[in-house]
């Protein structure tokens, strides 16, 4: 971009040669003159968010040390410099909040993973029950009884009336089938990568 003054040298913002002053007297007499007006300014542009205007004015000072064009050719702070980059700043901000997702308050994070969990879970057993009614009825029995009834090898053994090692064989092939019934799915569980 071309600047109408171009012939007017700038100095950078820092640049005590620009207005006879310090670094740290411009720095001061950017904070003491400038800062509260601006600080005026963005908390009407943020509708009065204390917070969200302290951080807006501070990167607005931040901006406007290490830009020379902060400082107008006699080495004066621009306050419509000031101005105009505090307001870009605020849009900025409300761009960016319009392109996240909304944040869901902190006291409802457990209820939202609760659900979510929930969720998951009642999906994992839809397709591990639609998994096992394919398999054949020794081994579906058989994994009923164990997982869903929660029966020991003994129990299970006394109820299907069949010997304690049977049951512990049959639960390790239709496991094996089971896994092999979910994989035909297209069912992959979530925490196996």
């Amino acid at each position: 971009m071309v600047n109408s003054t171009s012939s007017i040298p700038r100095k950078d913002a820092g640049d005590s040669e620009a207005t006879g002053e310090t670094p740290e007297a411009a720095l001061q007499h950017l904070q003491r003159v400038h800062r509260p007006v601006l600080l005026a300014y963005v908390r009407q542009l943020v509708k009065g968010d204390a917070h969200w205007a302290e951080d807006v004015v501070q990167e607005t000072m931040v901006r406007a040390w290490k830009n020379p064009d902060a400082r107008m050719a006699d080495g004066r702070w621009s306050r419509g410099w000031l101005c105009t980059v505090a307001r870009r700043i605020v849009i900025d901000n409300i761009r960016a909040a319009a392109a996240r997702p909304a944040e869901a308050p902190d006291e409802l994070m457990p209820e939202v993973a609760a659900a979510e969990i929930d969720l998951a879970a009642r999906l994992d057993d839809r397709e591990v029950r639609a998994a096992i009614a394919v398999l054949p009825e020794r081994l579906r029995t058989v994994l009923v009884e164990i997982f869903y009834q929660e029966r020991t090898v003994a129990e299970a053994a006394e109820v299907l009336d069949v010997p304690a090692g049977t049951v512990k064989s049959r639960t390790f092939y239709a496991l094996r089938a089971l896994r092999g019934a979910l994989d035909e799915r297209g069912y992959t569980r979530h925490d196996r990568d």
